[in-house]
């Protein structure tokens, strides 16, 4: 029934026909700057999670310094890592003056709402959790093959810094989404790919490409690169990704791993499991740029490929599942990873920032707060981040909202999750109308809007040179609070006197999702090693 009811939902947002534009504008509350933006299509794409241990590693070049990684368990808790940290450029592509806005606001929503179905779908379905059983067993007999790679003590010749790469809004492309630009393959080639901390399982298309999406720029060709291997069938790690149905029998020794990545809402991706080198920047404390090599990052080849991605190549996953290339990079730069969102309609010479490993100056930032993470290896769905809602505040009112909203059960149905690749901030029902009464009722002395579905509730200011809006928090369960600058939470839409609530609903039961809007301009660590999200507010463009 709750499908049926997020179906109908997505159906009625496509029955709009929307055509208004997102500007920047000065309105503002208490000094801070309303800023319009312009919402785009884009696809947002979580996959059955897949689990096992790194095998990733550094390795020496005569073009790249480099530091070498060895099969050793000793530390297991990653503490010779914390010295050194990546730190990935994100770049911020302006906003296409061609788009019809308002279109983009549907689209927009429509996909978000595709997204949290096809979450809802993953963690129900009994499809999926047979899937999810099975990597569980065989992750559980992969501990007896693999140990995690570690990093020995870094070379006198090298600089404690951070992993410096490049990650683009997808506004100019039409997508709600972030990209970062990664070199792969031996000798390094560049690719966009989708950054997505809802998802474990890093792919690229491959040639041969038999049934792939358009992308800019050429397709990855294994044969071009030295470093390219292929896991075979007969190999365990193997056992920790799906099989295509039905399962191929494994005849040949040299026969390789076929992959199924299922993403639920007709995306999908189909090829062979590999291995493969890929090339970051690293930044160190001197500001002096150099390139690295991390070996033998685990990735799918994919040959058959489908859903709109909107230009990238693939997809680079930051899940909590071990074959994200975040857990990949743990080995080497211990078991934290953080980034900073510019302004959506920033500059496009702006960047955002992926930082792999400590960083130290965020650590130390006053305004840092920390809520813990739940759910974790209990959950049957271990890839995203839940965090436990008790309420929302709104003009400094605790809202009276039935805990069991926010709650997690069982079977993984429900909870809340902070996730990259949605836009929008979602809350399941009823705490969304809860919410949407509270801003309704203390919001005053400005006309509504209605034409702007499905954005509720929208005001017309015309004439308004500064206007107060009610302030927004989410309360945690442990006693955390998150207060969101006006900008976060409303958006200004074109005609430019008209401001609406940038927070929708979901079904009950469904998932409750922090969305990339209400993370801008916050640099949001995701500590899995002490289970916690750490958040601090931020001018992004200066990380």
């Amino acid at each position: 029934m709750v499908l049926k009811v997020c179906l109908i939902v997505v159906l009625f947002v496509l029955h709009y026909s929307c055509t208004v534009e997102a500007i920047h504008n000065g309105l503002n509350k208490n000094g801070s700057s309303l800023a319009a933006i312009k919402f785009p299509d884009h696809a947002n794409f979580n996959a059955v999670s897949s689990s096992t241990e790194t095998g990733c590693s550094f390795s020496k070049s005569e073009k790249f310094e480099s530091s070498v990684a060895n099969e050793d368990t000793g530390n297991e808790e990653g503490e010779a890592f914390l010295a050194e940290s990546v730190k990935l450029n994100l770049k911020h592509h302006s906003v296409s003056k061609d788009a019809e806005p308002k279109t983009s606001v549907v689209g927009s929503t429509v996909r978000d709402l595709k997204r949290i179905q096809t979450l809802h779908r993953r963690v129900i379905e009994k499809k999926n959790q047979n899937t999810i059983s099975r990597l569980e067993k065989a992750q559980e007999q992969s501990k007896k093959y693999y140990k995690p790679a570690t990093a020995p003590a870094a070379p006198p010749e090298y600089f404690p810094g951070q992993l410096v790469a490049t990650l683009e809004s997808g506004v100019s492309l039409g997508s709600g989404e972030y990209f970062m630009d990664v070199f792969v393959g031996t000798p390094p080639k560049h690719f966009s790919l989708i950054l997505d901390t809802g998802s474990d399982l890093n792919w690229i298309q491959c040639v041969p490409c038999y049934a792939c999406f358009e992308q800019n720029g050429p397709y990855y060709d294994p044969k071009d690169s030295s470093s390219f291997k292929n896991i075979t069938c007969h190999d365990k790690r193997c056992q920790l990704v799906s099989s295509p149905d039905p399962p191929q029998p494994c005849k040949a020794e040299s026969q390789s791993c076929p992959y199924y990545y299922w993403y639920g809402d007709s995306s999908n991706t189909t090829g062979d499991f590999a291995l493969e080198t890929f090339t970051v920047n690293l930044t160190t404390p001197k500001g002096k740029p150099e390139l690295r090599l991390v070996e033998n990052v685990m990735f799918g080849c994919g040959h058959w490929n489908r859903g709109l991605f909107h230009g990238a190549a693939g997809l680079l996953g930051l899940g909590r599942g071990p074959l994200s290339f975040a857990s990949q990079l743990q080995s080497l730069y211990g078991h934290s990873f953080s980034y900073c969102l510019v302004d959506r309609n920033s500059n496009s010479s702006v960047s955002s920032k992926l930082i792999f490993g400590e960083d130290k100056e965020l650590l130390s930032h006053p305004n840092l707060n920390f809520t813990s993470f739940v759910g974790g290896k209990e959950n049957p769905v271990d890839t995203f981040y839940y965090v436990q809602i008790k309420s929302i505040m709104v003009g400094g009112e605790v809202l009276k909202i039935p805990e069991e909203t926010w709650h997690l059960s069982a079977q993984g149905s429900g909870g809340a999750i902070i996730d990259s690749g949605t836009t929008l901030t979602y809350f399941a029902e009823p705490a969304y109308e809860i919410i949407k009464e509270a801003f309704m009722r203390k919001i005053k002395g400005y006309p509504l809007v209605d034409s702007f579905p499905p954005l509720k509730p929208c005001y017309n200011v015309s004439g308004v040179e500064k206007m107060e809006l009610p302030e927004f928090g989410i309360l945690f369960a442990d006693g955390a609070v998150w207060d969101f600058p006006v900008e976060n939470y409303f958006i200004q839409i074109e005609p430019e006197d008209v401001v609406c609530l940038a927070i929708l609903g979901t079904p009950r039961s469904a998932l409750s999702i922090i969305g990339n809007y209400q993370q801008q301009n916050f640099h949001i660590l995701y500590d899995v090693k002490k289970s916690r999200l750490g958040y601090a507010p931020m001018k992004c463009a200066d990380v």
